[in-house]
């Protein structure tokens, strides 16, 4: 499919890179308008990353390079999407931040869903000026949502979700109230069986306000 043969200088990612990056923008080519099988197959591999949470919470952008204008940049990304679900991730888009992306007098790759390449169908194309801007807009925005995303939270959100998932959570007794005066007392008017009084929370939404205070306390 006329690649170029690969450059043994540029290190090879494996699923354990993953877990120490904070953030990650990605860039393939598509293949009948979907991710390559390469690049499904190394996600299929990171089985183990799901199953410890270790990119629950972190962000995630894409870029593209297509044969042609209609070559499914668009449908690639959002194809891609239940990768990004499964693992929790947050999908960065690029939004429409450049005024080439409503250029209609050439051929320009990239759209709201990530910048983009017209390669050609021999991949002979290089990127234009307008693309590479776009590009470059796009890595900043990106790197921006990173720096925000990490100093809002330095806890790992995966490591805040196990946390929550396992402290005690403390039940509050209420005190018994007095016994009442039998010359004064009235007959307790009946309520709806099953029916909490206004203002006393169920046990469990008390158990579920519980948790998220406590969430929300690990976050500062």
């Amino acid at each position: 499919m006329h690649a170029a043969p690969r450059d043994t200088a540029v290190p090879e990612i494996t699923p354990e890179i993953l877990a120490a990056a904070d953030g990650y923008l990605i860039g393939f080519p598509t293949r009948f308008g979907v991710a390559p099988a390469q690049v499904k197959a190394f996600f299929d591999s990171t089985g183990q990353l799901w199953q410890t949470g270790a990119l629950l919470g972190k962000p995630m952008g894409m870029f593209f390079s297509t044969a042609s204008q209609h070559g499914g940049q668009e449908s690639t990304a959002f194809s891609f999407l239940p990768h990004l679900v499964h693992h929790g991730l947050i999908y960065v888009s690029l939004g429409t931040p450049s005024p080439y992306m409503f250029d209609i007098d050439a051929v320009v790759g990239g759209s709201p869903w990530g910048a983009g390449v017209i390669a050609g169908a021999d991949g002979s194309l290089l990127p234009t000026h307008k693309e590479i801007e776009i590009a470059e807009i796009q890595g900043a925005l990106f790197a921006d949502v990173v720096v925000k995303l990490t100093a809002s939270n330095p806890t790992p959100p995966a490591a805040a979700a196990a946390a929550v998932d396992k402290a005690p959570v403390p039940v509050a007794s209420a005190a018994a109230p007095p016994a009442p005066d039998a010359s004064t007392s009235k007959p307790a008017e009946a309520s709806s069986a099953g029916t909490p009084k206004s203002g006393s929370p169920s046990k469990s939404g008390g158990r579920v306000r519980q948790l998220l205070d406590k969430f929300k306390s690990m976050f500062g």
